[in-house]
């Protein structure tokens, strides 16, 4: 598909071009964890602890459950997405109270438990992986993010390996063999309790070096080959050290992968990264044009395409 599709006036009022999606973006094979982070999931399977990630966001934190649900064939990991409002409850099942309460006010029909468990629960990360009576890897993400109290809550259940659902009157379990593979990420907005670190395995990924991200990138990006790609991450490399531009938010690697497959959308030649002042016509707007996807702030922007710009006043 052209890159320049809307405004283009070959393309009014035709059929929109169907979007073509890269498959090996989400291709959990693909995955390269380092050897710290291998010996890591290996410490916390041996001794069947939760795995605490800690890391950069866009560094591969969640990537790795569903890496290591493919590497043991465990299909896709069940998520559970920590939020402010989290309870224990919510890490086994969401009752939808007022859906049932509804329903009994406008239908004469009593339900068994078992209709309203179908209709009215819903069963979320570690209840669903109880639950399944098989090997699970359950993800809980950004589990800073929820109360203080939730994390002890989550340990005390993976002891047990049980849970109840009073609206219904059951209760499920597994066995040790059984044990979910827990991963949880933070992105350390706030201390998590001592109790709690004490009983996890704990890894920080670390930001990729240059070898590792130009293996990232032959990995997931089509068009360019290796010596074009260490341009990119050359470049890359010299806006995260770069302290003049001041960015609030550090492009990552996720935007790395997404900033190299426009460039090649776009027709870019790497090796011009090299003098970006130098640029003019095209070249000059198509890199600008890209900056959009490192830059997550006006100000983050402003400072990426002033570096680009060669005298002051110039527009695109």
């Amino acid at each position: 598909m052209s890159f320049y599709v809307y405004g283009n006036e070959d393309f009014r009022r035709q059929n929109l071009p169907a979007f073509e999606y890269n498959q090996k973006l989400d291709d959990p094979s693909r995955y390269l964890p380092s050897e710290g982070l291998t010996d890591a999931v290996n410490v916390a399977l041996s001794l069947g602890q939760p795995l605490l990630l800690t890391g950069e966001p866009g560094t591969g934190k969640t990537a790795l459950a569903r890496h290591i649900a493919w590497f043991f064939n465990l299909g896709k990991p069940l998520v559970f997405n920590a939020q402010t409002s989290s309870t224990a409850t919510d890490l086994f099942y969401k009752y939808d109270a007022l859906g049932h309460f509804q329903f009994s006010q406008n239908s004469a029909q009593s339900l068994t438990p078992e209709q309203v468990e179908e209709r009215f629960i819903r069963y979320q990360g570690l209840g669903a992986a109880i639950r399944s009576e098989k090997r699970q890897v359950v993800l809980i993400d950004e589990i800073d993010k929820a109360p203080r109290d939730l994390p002890n809550d989550v340990l005390a259940a993976i002891e047990e390996l049980a849970f109840t659902v009073p609206e219904i009157g059951k209760s499920y379990e597994t066995t040790a063999e059984n044990r979910p593979i827990i991963v949880m990420t933070s992105n350390s907005e706030k201390n998590l309790p001592d109790a709690f670190l004490r009983r996890v395995i704990y890894y920080h990924i670390p930001f990729p070096d240059s070898d590792m991200l130009l293996e990232i990138l032959s990995g997931k990006v089509e068009g360019y080959d290796q010596e074009q790609l260490k341009h990119i991450v050359g470049h890359f490399e010299d806006i995260r050290s770069n302290t003049r531009l001041k960015l609030k938010k550090k492009p990552a690697t996720a935007e790395l992968i997404f900033w190299a497959m426009l460039l090649y959308k776009l027709g870019f030649d790497p090796a011009r990264l090299g003098n970006v002042k130098a640029l003019e016509g095209d070249a000059r707007r198509q890199l600008l044009t890209s900056y959009s996807v490192l830059a997550k702030t006006q100000d983050d922007l402003d400072a990426l395409q002033g570096m680009v710009e060669s005298r002051r006043g110039r527009g695109m």
